[in-house]
C-alpha cells in the first residue's frame, strides 16, 4: 500500500439520525486514534518479575479530532447542536485505502479562533461513545 493523500481521511456526521452522514464541512485535518486499557495481573509468581497484562480485557475507546474553516452552514450547525445538546450521534471515518470506523461520538470540545487578517477557524475533539465497527475497503 503506498502514501495516501491527508485530504481523503473523512469525518462525517449522521445529520438527522436516519443514517444520512455529510462530511463535516472545512476540516483541514482529522486524527483518530485508538486506546484500551491494560489490566496488570503481575504476582510474586510472575516468571522474572515481569509485568502480565490479561488479554482480553480493559476499556476500549477512540478519539477523534478535528480542525478547519466554516464552509458549509449545515454541517457547522449541526456540530454545534451536537455539542450544546450534549448528542452522541453516530460519525463515520473514512481512512483511505484502508476502510471506514463507525460509531457513536460526543464532541468534548469546540474552539473557535480568528485573526483580523485571516479566515475564523475551529478546532473540535470526540470521544466515543459506544461500540464502533470497522468495515474494510
Amino acid at each position: 500500500m503506498g502514501s495516501q493523500n491527508g485530504k481523503d481521511l473523512l469525518l462525517k456526521v449522521d445529520l438527522d439520525g436516519q443514517g444520512v452522514f455529510e462530511t463535516l464541512a472545512g476540516l483541514r485535518a482529522t486524527r483518530l486514534s485508538f486506546n484500551t486499557e491494560t489490566v496488570d495481573v503481575t504476582s510474586l509468581e510472575s516468571t522474572g518479575g515481569w509485568r502480565e497484562l490479561l488479554g482480553g480485557s480493559g476499556v476500549k475507546s477512540a478519539a477523534l479530532s478535528g480542525s478547519g474553516v466554516f464552509r458549509d452552514a449545515d454541517t457547522d450547525e449541526r456540530a454545534r447542536q451536537i455539542f450544546f445538546d450534549g448528542e452522541v450521534p453516530e460519525f463515520q471515518v473514512i481512512l483511505p485505502d484502508f476502510g471506514t470506523v463507525e460509531g457513536p461520538f460526543q464532541i468534548t470540545a469546540i474552539e473557535y479562533a480568528g485573526n483580523y487578517d485571516g479566515e475564523a477557524t475551529y478546532e473540535m475533539s470526540m470521544a466515543s461513545a459506544g461500540a464502533l465497527t470497522f468495515t474494510p475497503l
